[in-house]
């Protein structure tokens, strides 16, 4: 069952070497990503994000930012068959190791467009698959924010951020299963299908969230939160 989840986004720029002089400015968001890190708790951390395919990786697989013009890879040296993760489970992996998280990691790979009744048949699959599952879902938001953002201006990018924002600051599981893959595209939000991913991991008791960050601050929508599930959540949400 799902018992705790942690939603971080996944733009090379959290990590302050790809960032360079302009790393000060993502601090705060770096801060609420570590917050809900150090929140994970459970018999096994599923990292789930976006990816050409819906697929797992196997515990060989290695993090890297080369292809981003950082030298990083974790681990350092990899098997020489072993196959790179995505980005968004790289970001994942950066932030485990940043938290100094020792626990049993996995890596699971959603398709960017995948159907949305897939990624809920996938999320109920991986809470299924231990006792406690912690889920760390790697997403971002629309990309189309500002006259300046990577997808330009689109007037929806707001209000669907702000739906998202919403959706995870209130552990709303049936919101997250409702948006909607042509609009999702539209906007270019990467991070549709593993949010979706996480609702169709909750069910019984559901969760309690917190929203820890909602920005936007290059034209593209960064979103932090916490949930914690089952009966903690909600004692949680009655605390």
């Amino acid at each position: 069952m799902l018992a705790t989840a942690a939603v971080c986004p996944h733009p090379p720029i959290l990590v302050p070497e790809m960032a360079g002089e302009a790393a000060p400015e993502l601090d705060a968001l770096r801060a609420a990503c570590d917050r809900a890190v150090r929140r994970l708790a459970g018999d096994v951390v599923i990292v789930v994000g976006g990816g050409s395919g819906t697929r797992s990786y196997g515990p060989d697989a290695y993090a890297t930012l080369r292809p981003y013009g950082l030298g990083w890879t974790s681990p350092s040296e990899p098997e020489n068959d072993a196959e790179a993760l995505p980005l968004s489970l790289t970001i994942g992996h950066w932030l485990l190791q940043r938290a100094e998280a020792c626990l049993d990691v996995r890596y699971q790979a959603v398709a960017f467009d995948a159907e949305p009744q897939d990624c809920l048949t996938l999320g109920h699959e991986l809470a299924e698959s231990a006792g406690r599952v912690a889920l760390l879902v790697m997403g971002d938001g629309s990309a189309c924010r500002s006259e300046k953002a990577p997808g330009y201006l689109d007037e929806r990018a707001r209000p669907y951020d702000a739906g998202v924002a919403r959706a995870l600051g209130h552990a709303d599981a049936a919101a997250l299963a409702d948006l909607d893959p042509g609009l999702s595209r539209d906007v270019q939000a990467a991070g549709r299908a593993a949010w979706q991913v996480l609702a169709g991991a909750v069910s019984g008791d559901g969760c309690a969230g917190e929203l820890l960050a909602d920005e936007a601050p290059y034209g593209v929508g960064y979103l932090v939160a916490s949930w914690s599930c089952g009966q903690a959540g909600k004692g949680a949400a009655a605390g």
